[in-house]
């Protein structure tokens, strides 16, 4: 996806031109050299995949930490007040995250691995990964969407409020969904691993980001202000690239061996997930277009549904199933796909900008 999309404007002239403009080069390789470093150097990997608690790596989190807080210094608390006058994004975030997606993707799961596939694959590990695909589909991104709306120039206080909103759900809904999908009601949900993640991933990135701007505002006409905002952005935009590039090393370096031996089975469970998230993209754009959405609204809204919070879908697989499992080996295809896919959307909503009102 070498297209400008992505990195015209302000932004691209922010340092990170060249790695957003060529930002799927930079992933597909890290891609590799995961799957190559994790086979070379497999008691590394180990060892950082070690480094976790209640199934959340502390590696990741400072890897998201590089991702998230260059998005967070932009967000305005100030602007709050007005999210009432906007309900329409958090109503299309809320309908197609809770009431559309984790049943979708469980009837694509049903669909495809006891149907379409079913003389490829033994029926209990067709189970296995229905049941991962399950788990991806009802856990909507937490703090990979900021990546995201930043490529498409999104209100950050506004995603922000939705990814807060759909963590709020998530905490109540989560286990009742999975549960009712899977038939089964005594699956074990790590609370601890949900709740710890959204501290590291939303509260103290944020937290970060408010004294920042504080900071550089502080004493400032607002002219001033906003320069200073701007100088540091630039510099500090780089990390979030090298944290998503660095996370995809790390998951791929970890996981490595199972794509190795089973490329079949990754192709096959990529199917669902592609034909889900290109679908679940079109819902919730489509809808944010008839209901006169604004872009920097509209692209984040869109793109929450179809990303995934794959930590917490990862470490509920292994929990519940097992490390060696079909259903932790889904998870981790679905960020195989993930990423491509995500950065194909980014660069379709940018492209189609202008058929969206203004904010």
């Amino acid at each position: 996806m070498p297209a400008e999309t992505v990195a015209e404007g302000p932004q691209s002239a922010g340092g990170i031109g060249v790695f957003e403009k060529w930002l799927s080069v930079w992933v597909a390789a890290a891609m590799v050299l995961g799957i190559v470093l994790g086979n070379l150097f497999p008691g590394v990997f180990a060892t950082l995949g070690g480094l976790e608690y209640a199934s959340v790596n502390f590696v990741v989190a400072i890897l998201i930490w590089a991702m998230v807080y260059p998005m967070m210094v932009n967000v305005d608390f100030t602007s709050l007040s007005h999210i009432g006058e906007r309900p329409k994004g958090l109503i299309i975030t809320i309908v197609v995250n809770w009431l559309i997606k984790p049943f979708t993707m469980a009837a694509l799961g049903v669909l495809f691995f006891e149907f379409v596939f079913a003389d490829l694959i033994p029926p209990d590990d067709a189970a296995s990964y229905i049941a991962g695909l399950i788990l991806l589909g009802a856990a909507p991104c937490t703090a990979m969407v900021f990546v995201w709306s930043q490529l498409t120039r999104g209100d950050p206080t506004y995603t922000l409020v939705q990814v807060s909103v759909n963590d709020v759900i998530m905490i109540f809904a989560f286990a009742p969904i999975v549960a009712l999908l899977l038939g089964v009601t005594d699956i074990t949900v790590p609370w601890d691993t949900l709740l710890l993640s959204v501290v590291l991933y939303v509260v103290i990135p944020l937290l970060a980001g408010v004294v920042t701007r504080s900071l550089l505002l502080r004493g400032r006409r607002q002219t001033e202000g906003e320069a200073a905002l701007a100088r540091f952005g630039a510099t500090v935009k780089p990390f979030s690239v090298i944290g998503l590039l660095a996370t995809v090393v790390l998951l791929f370096g970890l996981q490595g061996d199972v794509i190795l031996t089973d490329p079949l089975i990754i192709a096959l469970i990529a199917v669902p997930l592609l034909i889900q998230s290109y679908g679940i993209f079109a819902v919730a754009y489509a809808a944010a277009w008839a209901w006169r959405v604004p872009f920097s609204i509209a692209a984040p809204c869109a793109l929450i549904g179809t990303s995934n919070f794959f930590e917490l879908a990862v470490a509920v697989a292994i929990g519940a199933f097992g490390l060696n499992s079909g259903a932790a080996l889904a998870t981790v295809v679905g960020v195989l796909v993930e990423v491509p896919v995500m950065l194909s959307l980014v660069s379709f909503a940018n492209r189609t900008k202008g058929r969206f009102p203004a904010a």
